[in-house]
């Protein structure tokens, strides 16, 4: 994978201040602004965890049966269901910080207009960070209606799964834009589903961790796992001290990957 360069540095017109959370709201509502013309984009993702929970209730569900977690047996379907969404989460949020990120960088130049304001680098970060996990946010609580529609939830807790959610859309933004600042051409794009995708199949999505015999150790190293386990517990009521290290790990995710996406953006456009 080759590094993105900008041979043209922006010159700043208005110096950057000091971060200041009310800044990065201006890349948000700019990313609002756009998707009022562009609704159906939006609207045509809540079809998304339809299909999903569909081909599981109708299909698998039946086939499996029941499956032993935290002691006690549940339905296959309210099992994997917590798997999927939390999936769901991820895909989208790295699908709004990669493709549509390195756009910005690299072609439409929006980002070079930014920073010759006192937006600096982190606002940048930030704004579209957040942006990327609202719109999840919104797909998330699709998903965990459906499910409630499709009788896949067995706690009232289920309502926090959409937090949970949350946490995934910013560890996973956060990475993605990361990885966006070191892509030079949309062919470097093949390299992400190579990362997703067995992130998705071996993360505790569709069996329990106990499944995976002696390999479970590398399991707990998928950030994807954390929120499975997350979205999982939500969703079956099985709370444990073991739920504030998943979402610790995630917190710390997005820490880093927001500070390497922010110098990144300030290397690559301002130096």
């Amino acid at each position: 994978m080759s590094v993105l360069t900008n041979p043209a540095a922006v010159t700043r017109i208005v110096p950057a201040v000091v971060f200041d959370v009310k800044r990065p709201q201006r890349m948000i509502e700019r990313s609002a602004f756009v998707y009022r013309r562009s609704w159906m984009i939006l609207v045509s993702g809540f079809f998304e965890p339809l299909f999903y929970l569909l081909s599981i209730r109708i299909g698998l569900s039946a086939l499996i049966g029941d499956v032993e977690t935290g002691g006690r047996l549940v339905p296959y379907d309210e099992f994997v269901a917590p798997g999927l969404m939390a999936a769901s989460a991820m895909n989208g949020a790295v699908f709004d910080s990669t493709m549509n990120v390195f756009f910005k960088i690299k072609h439409s130049r929006l980002y070079d207009a930014v920073l010759a304001t006192p937006l600096s680098a982190g606002d940048v970060a930030v704004g579209e960070i957040t942006f990327a996990v609202i719109r999840g946010a919104l797909y998330s609580t699709a998903f965990m209606l459906t499910m409630w529609a499709l009788g896949m939830v067995s706690s009232p807790w289920i309502v926090l799964s959409v937090p949970a959610c949350v946490l995934i859309g910013f560890a996973f933004a956060s990475l993605g834009m990361a990885l966006t600042t070191y892509m030079r051409s949309w062919e470097d794009f093949e390299y992400v589903p190579a990362l997703t995708l067995p992130l998705f199949l071996f993360s505790a999505t569709f069996y329990p961790l106990s499944q995976y015999g002696d390999f479970a150790w590398a399991v707990q190293f998928s950030p994807l796992y954390h929120g499975v386990e997350l979205v999982r517990a939500a969703n079956l009521g099985e709370w444990d001290v073991s739920i504030l290290a998943h979402a610790g790990v995630l917190v710390a995710l997005t820490i880093v990957g927001t500070v390497i996406a922010a110098r990144r953006i300030e290397r690559l456009l301002l130096t």
